[in-house]
């Protein structure tokens, strides 16, 4: 399934790539159109470039220095041109979707060609994000609103000082924080607590669309299904091992902890999955979200004492709390 959709993404890639060269190609063929004296350096330069390169394997130093020092002439002569007709040097390259792979979806390492972020993170994508409710398109914080949380402090209801707007303010700003020091090893994990409706997820998505920003790769999975696909392939029900991406990815995003069914079995999964990516193996920084509707004193009833731990000592608790703003929204629009 991986190599079908890697070779699928490939075949795009190569698309997108040929359609920026060509556009790049007609751009430069209508400025030349318009500006044949950019044309004439462009062609000079072409052509000094070859007899530069011809010189060089006869060995004739002198010629290939003449040649080069004309060609840097060429050059500025070519940009006092591109100023005084207004053409920005940008104009003339060609737009790529990925400026670190330039579309071909490697990139170059001391270890050879790997596989660009942008490409991995498709590949995620079509494997496990698509599948559940991962809306990278809309959940940004460009579209978070504060107003769907109530200014008004109501101790008696929520046991703070403080209102549920200035609260997500705070959660915003650690939210943020995590972001902006995402490759600091010291950089604690995240929590988020607090009942349905509260914006755990849409905060979750918000951070995983900057991170990819970023060059991360981010995998979205919901506690349950995660654990089911490791058990299912741990014990040969299905073919697809999840393990060594949930061990690896950048930023792993697990909602919804506390609702899968238990047993041994998972919770010894789940503190593997925690115990293993806080330990930065390969020396490679991985953060983790998770979202819960549970407290933190009901996560010591439901779970094992190591996992709870490792939580508390690890990860910045970010508490939700208000009214359900999937109901005001609908409220709003209705």
């Amino acid at each position: 399934m991986v190599n079908n959709s890697l070779k699928s993404l490939l075949f795009e890639y190569q698309q997108k790539r040929d359609k920026a060269l060509n556009d790049c190609l007609k751009k430069k063929y209508e400025m030349y159109e318009k500006y044949p004296d950019v044309e004439d350096i462009d062609k000079r330069i072409a052509t000094l470039s070859i007899q530069s390169i011809q010189s060089s394997l006869i060995d004739s130093s002198n010629k290939s220095n003449k040649n080069k020092n004309e060609i840097d002439k060429l050059k500025l002569e070519k940009q006092d041109l591109l100023k005084k007709y207004h053409i920005p040097n940008k104009s003339l390259l060609p737009k790529f979707e990925c400026s670190k792979c330039e579309d071909t979806g490697y990139v170059e390492t001391a270890n050879g060609n790997v596989l660009c972020s942008c490409i991995k993170q498709k590949l995620y994508n079509l494997a496990y994000n698509n599948s559940n409710i991962f809306d990278l398109q809309n959940q940004n914080f460009e579209n978070f609103r504060f107003d769907l949380y109530s200014d008004k402090v109501d101790v008696e209801k929520y046991n703070v000082d403080i209102s549920p707007r200035e609260n997500i303010t705070l959660i915003k700003e650690t939210c943020e924080n995590f972001i902006n020091n995402f490759d600091n090893p010291d950089q604690n994990n995240l929590i988020f607590c607090g009942h349905t409706g509260l914006g755990k997820t849409f905060l979750s998505t918000c951070i995983a669309n900057e991170v990819i920003k970023n060059g991360k790769n981010v995998l979205y999975q919901t506690a349950p299904i995660m654990l089911d696909q490791i058990i299912d392939y741990k014990f040969g029900k299905s073919s697809e091992n999840i393990i060594d991406s949930i061990y690896s990815v950048d930023l792993l995003i697990i909602d919804d902890l506390g609702t899968e069914t238990k047993n041994n079995l998972k919770i010894t999964e789940l503190f593997n999955i925690i115990n293993t990516r806080l330990l930065n193996q390969n020396n490679k920084i991985t953060k983790t979200i998770i979202s819960t509707n549970l407290s933190l004193q009901e996560l010591y009833n439901a779970y094992d004492e190591r996992i709870v731990s490792r939580i508390i000592g690890n990860y910045n608790a970010c508490y939700f709390y208000g009214e359900d703003i999937r109901v005001k929204k609908k409220m709003v629009t209705s």
